[in-house]
């Protein structure tokens, strides 16, 4: 069997044997012949022969030479841009007459198969060094080829392919020096009148040799286009430009639907490369409008609404001033752009240059006007949606999108038109009377509009009048639960997301303050609504502080607070809720009052997390899986509000009996539940222990500081920060996060135990490391010091696995600063211990073990060659450096500082090199 059969065949098996592993072979045999000689030859000859098989040898039915030759194509044009440019002078002058020859046999076939033979050809030019002018020889080649029979068509394609292989950087074959590209691309713009005139023929053909008008045209367009980019027109003389007849072409084209994308293709192209275009392309709109937009705002074709958008919306961006200046042709412009709902161009303009600014404005201002009608219009509901009642209606995904596209146009009209007309605009003649229903659709939008835009109307300063928001706030807060359903979902929404925007505005008035929370406590209870209700009741507790502090008020805020349990509402918009709560609560004056409401508001979380550790429960909740899931659940919500609540309860310094802070009252309930819970094996569940990990975190840093400062020479508090980070750094899911993967599986957990970890480190650090210091010549077995390196020596190999990982992937960098932290620290009580009797149990060798299993049990993919071998030594040096700063700063001039975290240049170092391994790891594999 020859080669070529050979060939042939084994395309075949690549492209249609069911066996994988036949396809495989036939993958590798075929990459193994592209590596040989004979490709030259082959690929040749099935590409310029007449048949692929001989007269005497009828070729097995499952061969498709279809197949064969578009292979031989591929594979010769990679072979001319790998090894071309070793080619004998003769040999590359055969290549290109055979590939010519190719080209003209399938001028007619499949266009793929052609243009693969015509990027052969370009690739072919591009590395003819010897040449002193290898476009010039391949255009006498084109010539040739276009006086023979059907040969204009494989000549357009050529010419199509050949600037986009010569002009673009991205195409070309890398071995061309930037100096013959360049070259290469004046040789071939040298050709311009002649390529011109040649499109220009072909555009004039009723047909030639089969190929139909339309498919013409596109061919041409396409040719055209090409040229264009590559900048023909700049070698013409720029007023022959407008009369040029390939323009009329181009645009006679627009009314051919096979050939107006690629019309308006070129005009875009044109008028974003030559400044003299737009003006001549302007007084066209009115024939683009009337022959073209109109009927199809009509018949709703949006691929000509689209192109001829985009085309005016170029016009527009390209010259400005023949907008600014309100000529006819300007104000065309605008109302044919206006009615295709798509006119962001308009916003561009300058008018600050232009002479007659004062007329453009009022000439403008009704086409902004009209623009932002439309624009509401255009983003109403349908009917559908309008009347749809059900329980889960949303705005459309096409209506959704439109509006995200619509916001950066409607905060540029609102400049434009300034916010003071824009607000009247959208409340001219009021929104409801006595006699007329509520507009609803018109309503929804223009909440929509209002909010977009609101920064900029904050930032004017001029309050306008906020009674028709109150007005609507009535009406929804008088609506029975059970009625709000469908598309008054999404008006409530918005409403919600307006009064969130406007909030510091609407916090001035003191009468409104219980029917909005009142209208927001109803919208949290909805789907539709929780989230834009949550927001805003957040901001109006952030504004309005001074007004909710009444009885009436408060008493809202606690049944919102204590209805949270039964809502199960989404963390996030749980959250807002509890923020916007705990911030008044934190500001009540009243000591007793604040107790009373905070023990209220927490009532819930106690009781979600006693049922979970009380005693026996653990029998009973083997029987019955379902429920010990929802009470994990509601113990998980319960800590992660509590949390939120120690977030914004910030501890005084002690300056009275501290007992009567608030804080404490909460801490004396809080440390004996989450003791038990630590012990308890529910921690194995991660969102469980990542909300535990959040609560104890925020706790800590509302109160750690002065709880230590004020008791720190009490043993019981040291050991219990300490005790507690062993207890979670032992949790079976921290223990569980052994790679990247995992990690970014569980990103709230990562980043709740590092924050947890960092701040334990920063807030014991003063017990810890201080009293190392001042006993480190005799630690007693029992003291505080002692458990410290005790607790260390257990779990410093799972701690620095732990931050090893999560140094890893593309959420790593965000946790550099803790685990910088973290690891000074420990090296810390490593320097320290190793100067006491505890070096056994605690030492820099230590380290040293903790960080090489760390870097060991890495998969060989995470890291780079030889990286394992490096990074241990030079982490421990940079890790003895930073430690020395830290307690070098603890015992300067015999004074003891609470800083040195990083300070030094050890610490520096070693967050650098964090930092860097952190930065170069963000792409590791996704391995389990």
């Amino acid at each position: 069997m020859d080669l070529q059969m050979k060939v042939a065949q084994a395309v075949h098996v690549l492209n249609h044997d069911t066996q994988s592993c036949n396809r495989v072979a036939a993958n590798q045999w075929l990459v193994q012949f592209q590596q040989t000689d004979a490709v030259w030859e082959v690929a040749t000859s099935i590409l310029t022969s007449d048949h692929l098989h001989p007269p005497q040898q009828q070729p097995p039915p499952f061969v498709s030479d279809l197949e064969v030759e578009f292979f031989a194509a591929q594979i010769l044009k990679r072979k001319i841009q790998s090894e071309g440019h070793f080619l004998q002078l003769g040999v590359k002058d055969a290549l290109l007459n055979a590939l010519l020859v190719a080209a003209k046999r399938f001028s007619s076939g499949p266009p793929q198969l052609l243009t693969q033979i015509c990027l052969a050809l370009a690739a072919l030019m591009l590395c003819a060094v010897e040449h002193g002018k290898p476009i010039e020889q391949l255009f006498y080649s084109l010539r040739t080829l276009q006086s023979q029979d059907d040969g204009n068509v494989a000549v357009l394609e050529m010419l199509t392919v050949l600037p986009e292989e010569v002009v673009d950087t991205q195409n070309t074959d890398c071995r061309v020096s930037p100096a013959h590209r360049s070259q290469y691309g004046r040789e071939l713009l040298s050709h311009t009148p002649m390529v011109l005139e040649f499109l220009l023929e072909q555009s004039q053909k009723m047909s030639d040799g089969g190929v139909q008008l339309h498919e013409r045209s596109r061919k041409v367009l396409r040719c055209l286009l090409s040229w264009v980019r590559a900048g023909c027109f700049s070698e013409i003389p720029q007023d022959s430009l407008p009369t040029h007849p390939l323009l009329n072409f181009v645009f006679n084209s627009l009314q051919v639907p096979s050939s107006f994308d690629l019309a308006i293709e070129v005009l875009v192209e044109l008028a974003s490369r030559h400044e003299g275009l737009p003006q001549v392309l302007l007084p066209r709109v009115h024939f683009l409008k009337e022959v073209l937009l109109i009927s199809a705002l009509s018949s709703r074709d949006e691929k000509v609404i689209s192109g001829l958008s985009c085309l005016m919306s170029e016009i527009g961006q390209a010259a400005p001033s023949l907008i600014v200046e309100a000529s006819v042709e300007g104000l065309a412009l605008a109302d044919a752009l206006l009615r295709s709902s798509l006119a962001s161009y308009i916003l561009g303009l300058d008018a600050e240059g232009a002479k007659n600014r004062k007329h453009s404005e009022d000439m403008l201002f009704s086409v902004f006007s009209a623009l932002l009608d439309a624009l509401l219009l255009r983003a109403q509901v349908d009917e559908s949606t309008f009347i749809d009642e059900g329980e889960k209606v949303d705005l459309p995904e096409g209506l959704a999108h439109f509006r995200m596209n619509l916001v950066e146009l409607l905060v540029d009209i609102c400049q434009l038109l300034k916010p003071t007309r824009f607000v009247q605009k959208l409340f001219f003649g009021g929104w409801a009377s006595p006699n007329v229903s509520m507009p609803w659709k018109e309503v929804e939008t223009k909440l929509f509009a209002l909010n977009v835009v609101s920064e900029l109307i904050l930032q004017e300063s001029q309050v306008f009048d906020l009674s028709v928001i109150m007005q609507l706030v009535t009406i929804f807060s008088s609506i029975p639960s059970n009625e709000l359903k469908g598309f008054m979902c999404i008006v409530y929404r918005s409403l919600a997301d307006v009064v969130g925007s406007y909030s510091k505005w609407i916090s001035t008035f003191q009468t409104i303050a219980r029917p909005l929370l009142l209208f927001l406590a109803a919208g949290i209870s909805e789907p539709q609504s929780s989230n834009a209700c949550a927001s805003a009741l957040r901001k109006f507790c952030e504004d309005a502080s001074t007004v909710i502090y009444e009885p009436s008020n408060l008493e809202v805020l606690m049944w919102i607070g204590e209805a949270l349990e039964k809502k199960q509402l989404p963390l996030e918009d749980e959250e807002e809720v509890v923020s916007a709560i705990s911030m008044i609560l934190g500001s009540v004056t009243n000591k007793e009052l604040k107790n009373n409401l905070l023990a209220r508001l927490l009532s819930s979380c106690y009781e979600a997390i006693g049922k979970l550790v009380n005693e026996g429960s653990s029998d009973s909740f083997r029987q019955n899986p379902a429920a010990y899931m929802q009470i994990l659940n509601s113990a998980g919500r319960g800590l992660y509000r509590m949390g939120t609540v120690f977030s914004h309860l910030v501890m005084p310094h002690p300056s009275g009996p501290a007992a009567e802070d608030p804080i404490f009252g909460l801490l004396s309930t809080f440390w004996p539940m989450l003791e038990k819970l630590l012990r308890s094996e529910h921690m194995e569940n991660s969102n469980l222990s990542t909300a535990a990990c959040r609560a104890l975190s925020l706790a800590i840093q509302s109160c750690a500081s002065v709880v230590i400062e004020e008791f720190s020479h009490k043993e019981e508090f040291g050991r219990l920060f300490v005790i507690t980070f062993e207890r979670f750094t032992k949790a079976t899911s921290v223990m569980g996060l052994n790679s990247s993967y995992i990690c970014d599986q569980e990103p709230d957990l990562v980043e709740a135990y590092t924050n947890f970890a960092s701040t334990v480190v920063r807030g014991t650090h003063k017990v810890g490391l201080i009293s190392l210091l001042e006993s480190k010549n005799c630690i007693l077995e029992g003291s505080y010091s002692a458990i410290s390196i005790q607790v260390i020596s257990r779990n410093g190999e799972g701690l620095v696995s732990n931050l090893v990982y999560a140094l890893l992937g593309v959420s790593a960098m965000s946790r550099v600063h803790k685990c910088a932290t973290i690891l000074q620290q420990v090296a810390s009580f490593c320097s320290l211990s190793e100067t006491t009797t505890w070096k056994v149990v605690l030492c820099w060798e230590s380290l040293h073990g903790w960080l090489h299993a760390a870097v060991q049990a890495l998969p060989v993919e995470y890291l780079k060659q030889g990286e394992a071998e490096t990074l241990v030594p030079v982490w421990m040096e940079a890790l003895v450096g930073a430690a020395s700063d830290y307690l070098g700063s603890k015992t300067f001039n015999g004074e003891k500082n609470n800083y040195g975290h990083m300070q030094g240049k050890g610490g520096r170092v070693l967050k650098r090199l964090i930092r860097e391994f952190a930065d170069s790891h963000r792409n590791v594999p996704n391995l389990t």
